[in-house]
């Protein structure tokens, strides 16, 4: 049974930093993408960043680029989103997600896999 288990999430101030891990099990993740989403209230389950777990090849939606980093421990079988500089509208529940080789990394309908989310709260 494929388990995805978000953590690390929790109130930061603004210009912060938190990191969120993914520990995934259950199958073999080599050649998948992981993939980070978020969701505020009232909004859609947006992309955030994703990695080919084969290669490492990163993806950055553009409201985060310089200010996050996505990678994956082999050993440990985690992904983890390092998030700096938080800003009050990175305000959201984040996911993680795994999606096969051939997915389309940003649609969220091309995941297969998702963690039950970890609240992400930025004060101003």
């Amino acid at each position: 049974q494929v388990q995805l288990v978000e953590s690390g999430g929790g109130l930061v101030q603004a210009g912060g930093s938190l990191r969120l891990s993914c520990a995934a099990s259950g199958r073999t993740f080599t050649s998948y993408i992981m993939g980070w989403f978020r969701q505020a209230p009232g909004k859609e389950r947006e992309f955030v960043a994703a990695i080919r777990w084969s290669g490492g090849r990163t993806y950055f939606t553009d409201s985060v680029k310089g200010r996050f980093t996505i990678s994956r421990d082999n050993a440990k079988n985690t992904v983890n989103l390092q998030m700096n500089s938080l800003k009050p509208e990175d305000t959201a529940v984040y996911y993680c997600a795994a999606a096969s080789y051939g997915a389309t990394y940003y649609n969220k309908n091309s995941y297969d896999y998702w963690g039950q989310g970890t609240q992400v709260t930025v004060s101003s």
